[in-house]
């Protein structure tokens, strides 16, 4: 276990099995948190999104859910030593060991503003599989699927609410499906490539509940790296994230 800095002076504790990555910072950054929402993240690992957010805005609160009682406990440590420094906003967070299955005992309904989830990424079953637990959960659908995420976020928000999440350009069919399914109309989508001569490696998207269906926004593709190392729009994306990142 160690610290990784965030930016602007805001730590996160992370672990071999919890940690984050690029996908995490631009789920932040898509998620674009407003102040004075009620934010919650399903499956929050070591809880780096909800200090992204409280890094940045100034949220009513962040209800950060997890299964892992080491997930949980990591993110208990960062808000403790983020609040140590004087980051007052690290008190925002509230870590909530739980079942995404059962949201409706861990929570009451339509008191969300913005559900965001960066969830597993391969069907249960599928690829090569980690022997590490804590990285089987976290990679693979067996602890949740995408319709008890997406079921989930439709108990959690409001009516007009906001579902942000990520996924492989592979999954693109089902997660836009149990979206729909669950009344969550996609409104905004997002790819985003390595570079501009590779194919997109995730997407970004944005459902709000109770929409009418019909119209996607598809935005221009985000290009992480060009022949100069990250692209202007990266860096902007990075902000004060991990000083000397990058040049």
């Amino acid at each position: 276990m160690h610290r990784e800095p965030l930016g602007n002076g805001v730590e996160v504790y992370v672990s071999d099995a919890h940690h984050f990555s690029t996908d995490t910072i631009l789920l932040a950054h898509f998620a674009a948190a407003k102040n004075g929402e009620r934010v919650v993240e399903l499956g929050t690992g070591c809880g780096t999104i909800p200090l992204l957010m409280v890094r940045d805005h100034q949220p009513k609160s962040i209800t950060a859910i997890d299964i892992q009682e080491e997930a949980i406990d990591l993110l208990k440590q960062s808000i403790a030593y983020n609040l140590d420094k004087g980051i007052e906003n690290a008190g925002l967070i509230l870590p909530m060991l739980g079942d995404v299955k059962k949201a409706r005992e861990l929570m009451k309904a339509g008191e969300s503003d913005l559900v965001v989830c960066n969830p597993p990424y391969k069907l249960s079953g599928s690829g090569i599989v980690n022997p590490d637990q804590p990285k089987i959960i976290a990679r693979h659908e067996t602890e949740c699927t995408l319709g008890d995420i997406c079921e989930a976020a439709k108990w959690l928000l409001r009516f007009g609410g906001r579902f942000v999440m990520c996924q492989r350009p592979e999954r693109l069919t089902d997660v836009l499906s149990a979206m729909r399914e669950h009344e969550l109309e996609p409104k905004k989508l997002r790819m985003v490539q390595g570079r501009a001569d590779k194919a997109p490696k995730l997407f970004l998207c944005e459902a709000k509940r109770g929409a009418k269906q019909g119209y996607l926004d598809v935005l221009p593709t985000l290009i992480i790296e060009d022949e100069n190392g990250f692209t202007d729009e990266m860096k902007q994306i990075y902000g004060s994230y991990k000083e000397g990142h990058y040049e």
